[in-house]
């Protein structure tokens, strides 16, 4: 069996990378969804607290004291960041994986084409 070209062996080096890439974006995205599906919950027990309720927020290991509209900003704060690199990583998930597509495409193409090719010899 020939020996597969340089060029099209660092090609399959760089759609593993890709693929690699992609698998830390989707993973990314979906430990961000978990975070964001906490803060949101968190948020909707705050909103139903009255005013005058006593809150308590995680600071390291303790759990501190603190004022319920401060509280809520923190959470509404913390939710629009979450969204934001949320949304960052879903763009950069769409990318990469149009990228794949596209690379693996040519790939199998240029496999087809070597494959049909007469083998010398």
């Amino acid at each position: 069996m020939e020996q597969i070209p340089q060029q099209l062996q660092h090609q399959l080096v760089q759609f593993q990378q890709l693929q690699q890439q992609a698998e830390s974006i989707v993973t990314q995205r979906m430990q961000m969804e978990l975070q964001l599906k906490e803060v949101e919950r968190a948020l909707q027990e705050v909103e139903k607290l009255g005013e005058d309720a006593e809150v308590y927020k995680s600071v390291g290991t303790l759990l501190v004291r603190s004022q319920k509209g401060e509280v809520e900003k923190e959470l509404r704060d913390k939710k629009e960041t979450l969204e934001l690199r949320l949304n960052t990583l879903k763009r950069q998930e769409e990318k990469v994986k149009a990228k794949l597509t596209e690379m693996q495409t040519k790939l199998q193409s240029a496999l087809r084409s070597r494959a049909q090719q007469p083998q010398g010899g």
